[in-house]
C-alpha cells in the first residue's frame, strides 16, 4: 500500500473531502477528521473507537498500532502502509468515517470578539 492508494480508498467513501491539517493531508466527513496521512507518507492514521482499535491491533499486529499519548488512548490508530492490505484498510477507513458521521457535523469555529486590553479601548 502507498499513500496514493490510502488517499484513493478514503476519497472513495461517501461524502469525504481531503483537506490539510498541520501540513499533512487529512480526510473528513461532516467536517470531522477521520483519517490522515503522516508527513512521511509511510504511515496513515484512522480514528477508531478504543474497542475497535483494540480489535485491529490484536488481529493485525504490526499493521495497526495506537498513536502515542492521549490521542492513541482515545482510538487514534496508526496504520503502517507497507504492511496493510486493501481490505484491512478499507474496513478501518469505513469504521472511522462512520464514527465521524455518528458524532454529527463539526461546529464551525466563529471568530471570537476581541476583548480590549486593560487601559486600551
Amino acid at each position: 500500500m502507498r499513500a496514493d492508494e490510502f488517499r484513493r480508498i478514503a476519497l472513495g467513501l461517501r461524502d469525504v473531502e481531503e483537506r490539510s491539517h498541520m501540513n499533512h493531508p487529512d480526510f473528513r466527513a461532516g467536517g470531522r477528521i477521520f483519517a490522515t496521512l503522516h508527513p512521511d507518507l509511510a504511515w496513515g492514521m484512522v480514528v477508531l473507537t478504543p474497542d475497535q482499535q483494540q480489535r485491529f491491533v490484536r488481529e493485525h499486529a504490526g499493521v495497526f498500532v495506537p498513536e502515542k499519548g492521549a490521542w492513541g488512548r482515545q482510538g487514534c490508530t496508526a496504520v503502517r502502509l507497507e504492511a496493510v492490505d486493501e481490505e484491512q484498510l478499507g474496513e478501518a477507513l469505513t469504521l472511522a468515517r462512520q464514527n465521524a458521521v455518528a458524532k454529527g457535523p463539526s461546529r464551525s469555529r466563529k471568530p471570537r470578539p476581541r476583548r480590549g486590553v486593560a487601559g486600551h479601548g
